[in-house]
């Protein structure tokens, strides 16, 4: 399976989260502007938190809007998408303040008298819209004469175009540093979600990577043990020995039936592979019938445990070359799995030369390193080999984690 260094979709904030995010710090606009209407004594409005409340929603749905522009530019840099909140922001708290404006046009009057009343000072307005302040008397001449003096009345025209628009830019900016804090909300969620999508990205790209190198470990089995088998059968149908190729070939076609049905980067339960190594023990023993004997030992509890597919053919494979090959006595591969201290241990040995000379050629060549490679891919630390000449014969043992088909070590 080849990498997949294709791009991906874009990374997005949940819609969910979006709204959430939306209507979290509008609701915290509501909450302090009440406070804050609390404080001057005008909580127990209600003509005026139903109105709030409007303006409110109206902020969820101008914001609603900028995120849907703002979101065109994703995959944008940082400095195009603070330029472009900098600059949609302003229109959106515009048309906030203005909608702040219309709802409380017609109470508006209300809170004017009703501020001019607790201190002491009255209002009245025109038709032309133009508003008198009547303030008291001071009560400095009222003793002369006996009479009071009436109370002194300013006028205030009615705003111009000009003046209106000069308030409700006063009201949006404040709309538009709270649009600003959301899209720095956003931006940050953003930032989130595209450091979890490359993280994804880079552990997918890790798998795939490590699939590729257990899959090429792997296939470096097939061609040596094929090459080593094709020998072996040439040499029986050159010595006329018909009946011993035919079961070869026979027992050849079993093995590879068996070792390329599975996935090779996929694990296969361990009694799948002792009776795999069976099989080749079949063929290299129609090699040498009279030297090669083979013990296979597996619990039963330990038939489904997971392991790597064809990790032992490189051991048994160093034992029938260098410890049945070269002698003319017999000798007996073992092939013995069990369980200790809860990790799997598998022990591939023979009772050849052992310590002697040849014994050393044992070592970690070819065979022994694709084996410590596919573990290390496969298990990382968690796995190990260890070789050597034991008495009497030589040793390999793998030892990793036990995990049963089931998933339960």
């Amino acid at each position: 399976m080849a990498l997949d260094f294709s791009s991906s979709a874009p990374a997005r904030v949940p819609f969910r989260t979006v709204l959430i995010s939306m209507l979290g710090i509008w609701l915290c606009y509501f909450l302090l502007t009440t406070l804050r209407g609390s404080i001057v004594g005008l909580d127990a409005e209600f003509e005026l938190l139903w109105r709030r409340g409007i303006v409110t929603l109206a902020g969820v749905s101008v914001t609603f809007v900028l995120w849907l522009l703002l979101r065109l530019l994703d995959r944008r840099t940082l400095w195009v998408k603070a330029s472009a909140a900098i600059v949609l922001a302003l229109p959106a708290a515009i048309i906030v303040a203005q909608a702040n404006q219309l709802i409380f046009a017609s109470v508006q009057p209300q809170v004017t008298q009703k501020i001019a009343k607790e201190r002491g000072v009255g209002l009245r307005q025109d038709e032309s819209g133009n508003i008198f302040i009547e303030v008291p008397s001071n009560g400095e001449n009222s003793g002369q004469g006996g009479a009071e003096e009436a109370p002194q009345e300013f006028m205030i025209q009615q705003a111009s175009g000009w003046e209106r628009w000069r308030s409700i830019v006063d009201i949006a900016i404040g709309r538009y540093f709270l649009l600003l804090a959301w899209c720095s909300l956003y931006f940050a969620l953003l930032a989130g979600a595209q450091a979890q999508v490359a993280e994804r990205r880079e552990s997918r790209f890790r798998r795939q990577a490590k699939e590729a190198e257990l899959r090429s470990l792997r296939y470096q089995v097939n061609p040596h043990f094929l090459f080593n088998s094709l020998n072996s059968l040439s040499a029986l149908v050159m010595t006329g020995k018909t009946d011993r190729a035919e079961n070869m070939i026979q027992t050849l076609s079993n093995f590879y039936r068996h070792s390329l049905a599975d996935e090779p980067t996929s694990d296969v339960i361990l009694a799948d592979e002792f009776a795999l190594q069976q099989h080749y023990l079949e063929i290299e023993a129609i090699r040498f019938p009279d030297r090669l004997r083979s013990t296979v030992r597996l619990p039963a509890e330990l038939e489904d445990a997971n392991i790597p597919g064809m990790i032992l053919q490189p051991l048994i494979e160093n034992s029938v070359k260098y410890a049945v090959a070269p002698l003319n006595r017999p000798v007996t591969i073992t092939v013995a799995a069990r369980e200790d201290f809860g990790r799997l241990a598998i022990t591939v040995s023979d009772d050849g030369p052992g310590a002697q000379e040849s014994a050393a050629k044992h070592g970690f060549g070819i065979g022994l390193a694709n084996v410590r490679d596919r573990l290390e891919a496969r298990f990382g630390k968690e796995a190990s080999i260890a070789a050597g000449p034991i008495e009497g014969g030589y040793s390999t043992e793998i030892r990793v984690p036990l995990k049963k088909r089931d998933g339960v070590a």
